[in-house]
């Protein structure tokens, strides 16, 4: 929804109930009280106006999530519209799940497809109360640190439960939001006897109630330290328990030595961590200790061969060790996390028994694998573009992709890895990789508008650079950054950092990067319909790309410069050119540009009114986005689709194209384009005899735009609005319209102009 008017695509398809819930605890015992108490809450009378929300609360390692999820496996039944889940990392050593990011994770398990995801925090909290509105859905909140973070995941309306867990009050949540409290304590003596003896049953023989008790007390009653404690009893069935006892007992002298005075559950929690890590072989330990060093929140297996400076296979036979020695937990075939106590212990590990060097070498290797994957991603998506080669590094093996499709969804997966791993770079003063990083991803992120994940990561990079004095990828992030703002509908500060970027290429004499700088200018200017310069630019980046005999550079820029062509009414030039770049682009495998020409070829065969040559080209173009999964051109070429079905006579088809359009861009959050479909979404209604609806929609173009800045759309939408309105609000859009209109002279401007007519 925009502006209080709504958009209906493949967003409102049909409901499939998510199914979130991370697998439920094996052998769950004791807590019976406490599950008793949720049942009484679920089975209670709630404000039929809100949902119900209840927060269990305690001490780190108590069993909260474990609870949560146990209880929420048993009364899954009551919620038929599905369950969602989300870690919101809230004690994490890195940064927390912002609120942004859980509705993102939410609304796609709801089935939002990625590009119809809003981009900004408050769209995103309504399509998820809209969406969640009359359905019975379970929500658990896992790890929450703060109200802040959770109120923007409340659903709107009752029917739905929220389950928090946290380890602060969040007593905003109670106070303002109805949230109902529960304590968790740690276990009673006999309850963590139980769960010593239920799950070493089988793999020992039984052992004293008074041993077991004892044992009890040196975990001080916290499952998670038990769960650990008792996977190591388990896996020495010939050991007495009091030997490992006694080793527990030694285990917590030591840490008592080495740890002030005063201690709390957690010391007991670090002292059993203790106990079973020095347990482990010595490559365990060493993987355990380096993960401890990733910066993300979940790790792949050739992560952690990259971290380790080892092959694959023996690192996913010790992922499987420590996967069972319960000091990582598994999270899909492929992936692993830590419970965050665990991974603080991990990192004090690693800062105490690896050198600075050593530490040092592991992140660098880390880093280096996620460089050369992205690297391989973006040369997928772009073949031809010229992406930074990250430096060699051994024990370095980056993954290899036998598709498009499967190098995006590894992007997809890795996203926020690539992020945390960028902030480490810097972090750890690697200004090298800290700019190569995001430079190597801006294919990627030009492809799918993540706007957040690439001015943040630019922004790390321009720093790198500038303090490293790498003046080629201080280049290299300013054009990165400057296709960030134009695509975003920033012209002004776009043009800027292209202009910053080309000063520096002509000063180091980078030829191919002056092309691809001045390409971007021309770009710029295109979108600002500033068509002299535009062409000015382009024929720059052109006599570079004949110098240098790239045959790629020159099918892009004979599309560019149709585009310029086109506006200027020169359809027969701008035919050839497209033509042209057609062939260059199907010769060299760029798909995405082929389509990108045909989105070009429709408009002008539209123009020259041959609508069935045009509806095949612009047919094959959104064939093209979808099968490459670009979801930037797929919303884009959408509206020359509506428009090559208006101009055949078939409005409402037009309409659908359109509304369509708008609702992607909406999510990919460039907010010019988004506006464009807008516009045209109301020339399809005044198509249909609805001017009231086109108005509507022309109005809501014209206050984005007049946002953005952009003369040039603004006076289009402007004449619409005026031609629709009518009366006095009509009379006042012409009237702005001809103002801006006196700063173009050319064809499409002229024709504008005779369409609104002189002033009364």
């Amino acid at each position: 929804m925009l502006g209080g008017v709504h958009f209906h695509g493949r967003e409102r398809a049909e409901w499939v109930p998510p199914r979130q819930l991370p697998a439920d605890v094996p052998g769950y015992v004791n807590r019976v009280d406490e599950l008793a108490r949720l049942d009484e809450f679920l089975a209670a009378r709630h404000d039929p106006k809100s949902p119900a929300v209840c927060i269990v609360v305690g001490t780190a390692g108590v069993g909260k999530t474990a609870l949560a999820l146990h209880w929420a496996h048993r009364v899954a039944e009551h919620f038929p519209d599905g369950q969602l889940h989300v870690n919101l990392r809230g004690y994490d050593p890195g940064p927390p799940v912002t609120p942004a990011q859980a509705l993102e994770h939410f609304l796609r398990a709801m089935r939002v497809p990625p590009e119809a995801v809003p981009a900004d925090l408050e769209p995103r909290a309504a399509a998820y109360r809209t969406l969640l509105a009359g359905r019975r859905v379970l929500v658990v909140l896992d790890n929450a640190a703060t109200v802040a973070q959770v109120r923007p995941l409340l659903p709107g309306t009752a029917g739905c439960l929220v389950l928090i867990t946290s380890r602060s009050h969040l007593a905003g949540l109670v106070a303002r939001d109805g949230a109902h409290r529960f304590g968790l304590g740690v276990l009673t003596e006999e309850q963590a006897v139980e769960l010593l003896r239920g799950v070493t049953a089988g793999y020992r023989p039984p052992d004293t109630p008074e041993q077991l008790a004892e044992l009890a007390r040196l975990c001080a009653r916290l499952p998670l330290a038990l769960r650990v404690a008792a996977e190591r009893a388990g896996s020495r069935p010939h050991t007495p328990l009091r030997e490992l006892i006694e080793d527990l007992r030694d285990e917590s002298t030591l840490w008592d030595a080495l740890t002030p005075a005063g201690g709390d559950d957690s010391d007991a929690v670090r002292t059993v961590f203790a106990w079973s890590y020095r347990a482990l072989s010595a490559a365990a330990s060493r993987l355990f200790r380096l993960l401890g060093l990733h910066p993300g929140a979940e790790f792949g297996v050739e992560a952690a061969a990259a971290l380790a400076g080892a092959d694959v296979r023996p690192v996913r036979r010790l992922l499987d060790d420590l996967v069972c020695a319960h000091l990582v937990e598994q999270v899909d075939s492929t992936h692993f996390q830590f419970h965050d106590l665990l991974r603080a212990y991990a990192t004090d590990q690693a800062h105490r028994e690896e050198t600075p060097a050593s530490a040092a070498a592991a992140v660098r290797r880390l880093l280096l694998w996620y460089a050369h994957t992205a690297r391989a991603v973006s040369l997928l998506v772009s073949p031809s573009r010229r992406v930074p080669e990250p430096p060699r590094a051994d024990g370095v093996a980056p993954l290899a992709f036998t598709s498009r499709a499967e190098a995006v969804r590894w992007l997809e997966e890795e996203r926020g890895n690539l992020v945390a791993a960028t902030r480490a770079a810097e972090q750890a003063g690697m200004d090298d990789l800290a700019w190569l990083l995001p430079a190597v991803l801006a294919a990627c992120y030009a492809g799918t508008n993540w706007f957040d994940d690439w001015l943040a990561t630019g922004e790390i990079a321009l720093r790198a650079a500038r303090g490293s004095g790498d003046r080629a990828g201080e280049a290299a992030v300013l054009e990165s950054l400057g296709t960030a703002r134009v695509q975003r509908g920033e012209l002004a500060a776009g043009v800027e950092l292209h202009r910053a970027a080309l000063a520096i290429r002509e000063e180091i004499g980078d030829r191919t990067g002056q092309l691809a700088s001045a390409n971007a200018l021309g770009l710029a200017f295109l979108r600002g319909h500033r068509l002299a310069e535009a062409l000015a630019a382009f024929e720059r980046a052109r006599a570079i790309a004949v110098e240098q005999g790239g045959e790629y550079w020159l099918g892009v820029l004979a599309c560019n410069t149709a585009s310029a062509r086109c506006l200027l009414g020169e359809l027969e030039a701008a035919e050839e050119l497209l033509r042209g770049a057609l062939e260059v682009f199907r010769a060299t495998g760029e798909r995405v540009r082929e389509g990108n020409a045909l989105h070009g070829l429709s408009r002008v065969l539209r123009e020259r009114g041959r609508l069935a040559e045009a509806s095949e080209a612009i047919g094959a173009a959104l064939r093209i986005a979808r099968e490459e999964r670009h979801a930037v051109a797929e919303a884009y070429w959408l509206v020359e689709l509506g428009r090559v079905e208006a101009a055949s006579g078939r409005p409402e088809q037009a309409l659908e194209c359109c509304r369509r359009a708008a609702a992607m861009q909406r999510g990919l959050g460039d907010l010019e384009r988004e506006a464009l479909a807008i516009d045209a979404t109301g020339e399809a209604y005044a198509q249909l005899g609805r001017p009231e609806d086109a108005a509507r929609f022309h109005a809501m173009a014209v206050a984005a735009l007049r946002v953005l800045g952009n003369r040039w759309p603004l006076a289009r939408a402007l004449v619409n609005l005026g031609l629709t309105a009518g009366g006095d609000r009509g009379a006042a859009a012409l009237a702005e319209a001809r103002e801006l209109l006196a700063d173009f002279d050319d064809p499409a401007a002229r024709e504008l102009r005779r369409r609104i007519g002189p002033p009364a």
